[in-house]
């Protein structure tokens, strides 16, 4: 059996262009389709991830700084018995001063222990007051990753059977496609593919209604109307930039409804 040999894309006559070009549009609108069906369930799945990775990463901070506060009351408590230890041991050593003074200054180092035993005190409660609202912090974003947590098992099992549903579908149409592709000029090709990603409907290729352009409905004049009936060459839409073809070319019989 003889291998078909496939025509250059450059050698295609025009009409052979605009049928493929058609043809490849109605597959990528109906992987379009599939994706609407999808709808925001990816992004919003992707949302999630990302909340749920900010709020470990938080909780994961705010432990951080408990352990820092936790070891800072520690060191303060070690403070507080070496000044408690200098208290009393200054305390003895004023039983056996020679004179006032030696009384005085002792009395004065016992001053600054105590201070430094109130102020180590004082630190003491503001780290365990810090530590207690910072529990509290945990406690908050916990629930918050758990409740995250559930509504992205949820959103990620919808997702999946969506994709289970249309994944082959999906994978036959893009391979259709991309079999196509490359039987149209690649200049051509490039060109369709800018059209349609500037299209809010996804059409790079249209056929005429009613002598309007079938994509922004805006109408053609007499002449363009024959031009893109003898498919002679490429027409493209002076408004919206699509390219036109005739209906018959695009198997639609006249007089039927628009394209979505």
């Amino acid at each position: 059996m003889v291998k078909e040999v496939k025509k250059d894309p450059t050698d295609l006559s025009v009409e052979e262009k605009l049928k493929a070009l058609y043809q490849l549009q109605t597959m990528l609108s109906e992987i379009d389709k599939i994706k609407t069906l999808r709808g925001e369930l990816p992004l919003e799945v992707q949302d999630l991830e990302d909340e749920i990775a900010g709020l470990g990463a938080r909780i994961e901070k705010i432990k951080k700084e408990i352990s820092e506060l936790k070891s800072n009351v520690a060191s303060k408590k070690i403070e507080i018995e070496t000044a408690k230890t200098s208290i009393e041991k200054y305390k003895t050593q004023q039983e056996n001063v020679r004179n006032n003074r030696e009384y005085d200054v002792l009395t004065k180092e016992i001053e600054f222990q105590s201070l430094e035993v109130e102020l180590c005190e004082k630190r003491i409660k503001e780290y365990t007051e810090a530590i207690a609202a910072k529990e509290q912090e945990i406690e908050k974003n916990s629930t918050q990753l758990e409740e995250r947590s559930k509504d992205l098992e949820v959103k990620k099992g919808e997702l999946d059977e969506i994709i289970s549903e249309t994944k082959q579908e999906e994978e036959k149409l893009r391979e259709k496609a991309k079999d196509l592709e490359t039987t149209i000029e690649p200049r051509l090709l490039q060109a369709f593919k800018r059209i349609r990603k500037n299209s809010r409907n996804g059409l790079g290729i249209t056929y005429v209604q009613r002598d309007a352009c079938g994509g922004c409905f805006n109408k053609i004049p007499p002449q363009k109307q024959l031009d893109i009936r003898m498919r002679k060459k490429i027409i493209v839409c002076e408004y919206c930039g699509r390219i036109m073809i005739d209906p018959e070319l695009a198997g639609v019989e006249q007089g039927k409804g628009g394209q979505e």
